[in-house]
């Protein structure tokens, strides 16, 4: 059962900065409550009132409410329209698709004099013979009935007959109330027997015998194994057959019949709930055993995860959801992985390379809503660049050859020219004369002497030969 908390109202009063004593209008729809209570002591001021698609069988601790002026009570069990005398400023009551039968309960609401719409269909007393008539003139401040006008000829007609019309309606209420004790009875029995079939069913028991003599006998373990088979498959099988029975059997529409439906939708629910309470999901691994890291992607985002060469940097990427709080990111960086929780679901990647988690900066797009991540590598990590690789010691004595050297001859000797000026020690590749293969054995090569210098050359001793020919 479920009851009107003050929890229950200070949440529906947000836009009241959360505060239930000024609290003009409330909704409380569609949270199975059964009894209205304590509104009228928290909430003195309320002017709108919505209390639709409840299990509330009938009105109750609304009279203090001197201000209410809608009062909305669609799709409950009310039967008797009563307690309403206190709303001196009640303007609409809807009333639609309950079980109000007794149709003479309607003359209480003489008393709400500001009362001027009032709804009741879908309620048994408007297949009445006489209904609106008798609602016409029994409530005279009355505009609209039903979302109908009513006019001053509807009025007139319906004040003409009355004495007729009310006996009419109070034999087919009596009638309605045999039917309702007839309907009351039945509910209980079957109530009843329910009961009693539950705690007589038995889990995979129906009723016949089974025999096989031509099996042998079964061991322990066998009988055990098959047991619990049949139980899982009658079990399966009988409440698919009690589900289907249930919706399929036709009944009247009580206040019982929609409370049984009500208990048999939350039995469901509470079942759905033990099973996965029962079955928990195994959690995810994100570290092995023996210490190695997982790559898990539970969200299913996108990323990207790129090295950033010139700032020596680790990027990620991820693609969050663009209109998400920021408050549902945890981002968690260690030296050799990254974890990110997204609504409490896990990314955890293994980083290509060791980074410092201290300097690692986490930031949010504006556009795309993106999360990127940049996780500077740590001291000591090896940065891998291209290298030219080194000529052996063999070749770095030979000289660079330039693209102009490709053009000269491979059979002309090539010697290193260096700037004489420069040269402060002796040259020795002109001391010795060497002799030309084209002239003869005495020819000497041409070569041109060495400059002059301050110093003393080495031709002042030079004795000249007569055997010798001249240098031309």
């Amino acid at each position: 059962m479920v009851y009107i908390t003050e929890d229950m109202v200070r949440r529906r009063a947000e836009h009241n900065e959360c505060e239930i004593f000024s609290l003009e209008e409330v909704s409380l729809h569609q949270q199975d409550i059964e009894r209205i209570e304590h509104v009228d002591r928290w909430c003195r001021d309320l002017r709108i009132l919505y209390l639709q698609n409840n299990l509330i069988p009938r009105i109750e601790n609304v009279s203090r409410l001197k201000k209410l002026e809608y009062l909305n009570l669609a799709l409950n069990n009310i039967e008797v329209i009563e307690n309403l005398e206190g709303c001196e400023s009640l303007q609409k009551l809807d009333l639609t698709v309950n079980f109000v039968g007794r149709l003479s309960s309607v003359e209480s609401l003489r008393h709400n004099l500001q009362l001027t719409e009032l709804f009741l269909v879908g309620n048994p007393c408007t297949e009445f013979d006489g209904y609106r008539q008798f609602v016409v003139a029994s409530l005279p401040q009355l505009k609209w009935l039903d979302g109908t006008e009513i006019s001053r000829s509807d009025r007139i007609r319906a004040s003409q007959g009355l004495e007729e019309v009310r006996r009419r309606v109070l034999e087919q209420e009596k009638e309605h109330l045999r039917r309702r004790a007839r309907e009351k009875e039945e509910a209980q029995r079957k109530a009843e027997g329910e009961e009693k079939g539950n705690k007589e069913r038995k889990a995979g028991f129906d009723g016949r015998w089974y025999t096989d003599i031509n099996n042998t006998v079964p061991t322990l373990e066998e009988n055990k194994e098959k047991e619990e088979e049949e139980e899982k498959t009658t079990s399966l099988l009988d409440e698919e057959q009690r589900e289907r029975e249930f919706w399929h059997t036709p009944c009247s529409f009580t206040p019982e019949s929609r409370l049984e439906a009500h208990r048999h939708l939350e039995e469901k629910r509470r079942a759905k709930e033990k099973e996965k309470e029962k079955k928990p999901k195994a959690p995810r691994t994100l570290i092995t055993a023996d210490g190695r890291v997982m790559n898990v992607n539970e969200p299913k985002l996108d990323f990207s995860l790129t090295e950033d060469g010139e700032n020596n940097t680790v990027v990620l990427d991820l693609a969050v959801y663009r209109h998400m709080d920021t408050s549902l990111i945890d981002v968690d960086v260690q030296p050799t992985y990254i974890r990110v929780s997204v609504k409490g679901k896990i990314f955890q990647m293994v980083l290509p390379a060791e980074v410092k988690p201290d300097s690692s900066t986490a930031q949010r797009s504006q556009t795309t809503g993106h999360l990127v991540l940049t996780m500077p590598r740590a001291e000591g990590e090896i940065k891998v660049t291209k290298t030219v690789p080194r000529p052996p010691r063999a070749c770095q004595n030979r000289r660079r050859r330039w693209p102009q050297d490709n053009k000269r001859k491979n059979n002309v000797p090539e010697r290193l020219e260096v700037d004489p000026s420069k040269n402060t020690t002796l040259d020795l590749a002109n001391i010795v004369p060497r002799q030309s293969t084209r002239e003869g054995p005495l020819e000497t090569s041409r070569t041109t002497p060495p400059a002059a210098t301050g110093r003393s050359s080495f031709s002042e001793g030079f004795v000249d030969n007569p055997d010798v020919p001249p240098l031309i």
